[in-house]
């Protein structure tokens, strides 16, 4: 397994915004903080979502909660389609990230790193 940048595709629309994030099998991916709370939709395949809380399995289709302020990470089991969902007006891929993205806690990114080179 290795960290990887993923494919990532924009979706806007009605106040909406999806960032779509494709993640091949057996890859592993530190996220970041939110300022606010959002969807989270597994669409296909299956994780490991890990958070300095907690590690838990999920197999799409699946629709979970991710808390603002918690950094996250997922390990892909197979082929992984995954999106991050939030309510904004923001329609510019470039300008998104600076609206919905919080700076990284270092300590937790480190946490969550190891927990993911762990192999199970």
């Amino acid at each position: 397994m290795s960290f990887i940048d993923p494919e990532i595709k924009h979706h806007f629309g009605g106040g909406v915004y999806a960032k779509e994030t494709i993640i091949p099998a057996g890859n592993w991916l530190v996220q970041h903080i939110h300022h606010f709370d959002h969807l989270s939709i597994l669409a296909q395949g299956s994780v490991e979502l890990i958070t300095e809380e907690t590690t838990v399995k999920i197999t799409a289709p699946a629709c979970i909660t991710l808390r603002a302020g918690i950094h996250h990470g997922v390990r892909s089991l197979t082929d992984v389609i995954w999106y991050c969902v939030h309510a904004t007006d923001c329609v510019d891929e470039t300008e998104i990230d600076s609206l919905i993205i919080a700076p990284a806690i270092m300590h937790q990114v480190k946490t969550i790193a190891q927990a993911l080179r762990k192999e199970n």
